[in-house]
């Protein structure tokens, strides 16, 4: 029940993502055109790769929240950070576009029609507001679901924002009869685009190749599994991210007098203990019977 419910909040909060980047591509596209401002044509033109990115998140994220099948056996969880990695990758390449564009502005002159400073900088306005409101729907949604390609968007979503009030000042620039500001506020929100997209990306190619969690987060699991009474010691633990979630494997000693049914269900009560600890998924426990050498860290 609570799958379904994550995944019907996370579907409504790609859809506001969606329509925040489709109506700022508009107003920000149109004015920025009309007018020849870079900063305004390089802010809308991040927020198409924005609104891709969150097409994308929409389309595939929610797949995450498909059940195990035969094809999948582990879950669709990792369809999870690769939509995010896309969009880290697609922030990034647009971001160095439009770095290259805004070089080429500085390095001509600017072409920025000075009379429309005040329509400029009232569009921004709106796009700045409109964002931040979309970032803050975003991270209240995230807050209860988790999920990493939504972390994705709300960051995005924040450095629309930055963007946003990077293009103002090329604009205040133009208002004051500095109309080379421009172009260089252009180039700073190309930077900034750039930055945040290999941001995204280096975070999820981690959940992505399996990598292992920090060690305050190994030490914690393997202190729920040692807390149960009757493990003794653990041996060949092994924690790793299996998409956004923790994956944890690892060989228990116990008591070899315990029968195969107590046995059972210490092992259960041992996977629930792991289980409980935050971000962790399937947990796999062997039971070998204490005193036989086998172990590398005893407790």
């Amino acid at each position: 029940m609570k799958a379904t419910d994550d995944r019907k909040e996370f579907e409504r909060a790609s859809w506001v993502n969606v329509a925040g980047n489709a109506t700022k591509v508009v107003v920000e596209g149109a004015v920025g055109v009309v007018f020849g401002s870079l900063a305004l044509v390089a802010d809308a033109a991040h927020s198409v790769a924005d609104l891709v990115a969150s097409v994308v998140v929409l389309v595939y994220g929610g797949a995450s929240y498909d059940e195990a099948d035969a094809t999948h056996p582990h879950g669709h969880g990792r369809l999870e950070p690769l939509a995010a990695l896309f969009v880290g990758a697609v922030v990034a390449l647009l971001g160095l576009t439009l770095l290259y564009e805004s070089i080429l502005g500085v390095v001509r002159g600017p072409d920025v029609d000075v009379e429309g400073w005040r329509l400029m900088l009232a569009t921004l306005g709106f796009a700045l507001v409109s964002m931040y409101a979309v970032y803050r729907y975003t991270v209240r949604v995230n807050d209860r679901i988790g999920s990493t390609a939504l972390h994705a968007l709300a960051r995005d979503c924040m450095n629309d924002v930055y963007t946003s009030v990077a293009a103002a000042v090329g604009v205040v620039g133009v208002a004051l009869g500095h109309p080379i500001l421009d172009p260089f506020a252009g180039g700073l929100v190309s930077v900034l685009v750039v930055y945040q997209g290999v941001e995204i990306g280096r975070e999820n190619v981690d959940y992505l190749v399996g990598s292992a969690p920090t060690e305050g987060k190994q030490e914690e699991i393997h202190d729920a599994a040692v807390s149960h009474p009757e493990v003794r010691g653990v041996h060949d633990f092994k924690a790793f991210y299996e998409g956004t979630e923790i994956e944890v494997e690892m060989h228990a000693e116990i008591d070899g007098e315990h029968t195969v049914y107590e046995a059972h269900d210490i092992e259960s009560e041992v996977v629930d203990r792991v289980r409980a600890v935050e971000d962790v998924g399937d947990v796999h426990v062997h039971l070998d019977p204490a005193g036989i050498g086998e172990w590398s860290d005893e407790g």
